[in-house]
């Protein structure tokens, strides 16, 4: 079993920043691969970013590209999300995940656990 923490969320403006946190327990972050997903209200949960647990490789959605940073602490394990620059579209319920899959998938069926999730809003 896994289980997944999300922190962090919250009000923010247009262009501010936000650093959310996702604590793992139940099985080390060495194994698979963690992603981050969002949930706006009518809209489908879409992939955000990924990171690879034994090279830390990471791949992004081309919306979030070179605004949003995903790293992972090991020791701690935690995963994280740098949200910088953000804008109202960004806001949503943010979702980690984990996967046994090294492959960094960006399709939520290949994600065995999910956390509850964190909100964040961005106002205009």
């Amino acid at each position: 079993q896994v289980q997944l923490a999300e922190s962090g969320g919250g009000l923010v403006q247009a262009g501010g920043s936000l650093r959310l946190s996702c604590a793992a327990s139940g099985r080390t972050l060495s194994v698979g691969a963690m992603g981050w997903f969002r949930q706006a209200p009518g809209k489908e949960r879409e992939f955000v970013a990924g990171i690879r647990s034994n090279d830390g490789s990471t791949n992004y959605a081309d919306s979030v590209k070179g605004r949003f940073t995903i790293s992972r602490d090991n020791a701690k394990n935690t995963v994280y999300l740098q949200m910088d620059s953000l804008k109202p579209e960004d806001s949503a319920d943010y979702f980690c995940a984990w996967t046994y899959v090294y492959g960094l998938p960006r399709e939520r069926k290949q994600y065995q656990y999910w956390g509850q999730g964190t909100q964040v809003t961005v106002s205009a």
